[in-house]
């Protein structure tokens, strides 16, 4: 089974229905899917921006976060310090680097919405 490591911008757009949710939904169908453990956390930041932006939809909001639980998504630990040497080496995030080390450990394909991080992924 084909290994695709998922991260928020990408699980945001599903679980949000936000205008790419279709093609994340035929992206990450048949795969096993994985990330780092930060991916909730980063989640919950976009559930929160949301109820801000739209505070009269917080009960929808927060149901589609539940059901983003709902999704088999193994958590994966990172190698902290081959994140960083990641990062500085590419400009990225700590935080976006992660996801990027967790798909070249995995020989995986990283599923993002960021340019930025697909840029890097596929140099290598």
């Amino acid at each position: 089974m084909l290994v695709r490591v998922v991260d928020a911008s990408a699980l945001g757009a599903l679980v949000f229905g936000e205008p790419k949710a279709e093609t994340i939904a035929s992206t990450l169908t048949n795969a096993s899917l994985v990330a780092p453990a930060l991916l909730w956390f980063e989640l919950a930041s976009i559930c929160l921006k949301k109820i801000k932006a739209h505070p009269t939809q917080k009960t929808m909001i927060l149901k589609a976060l539940n059901l983003a639980g709902r999704l088999t998504i193994d958590i994966v630990e990172v190698n902290h310090s081959g994140v960083i040497t990641l990062a500085k080496e590419t400009g990225l995030t700590t935080y976006d680097a992660s996801y990027v080390w967790l798909a070249k450990q995995l020989k995986g394909e990283l599923v993002t919405l960021d340019a930025k991080m697909l840029r890097v992924v596929n140099r290598f």
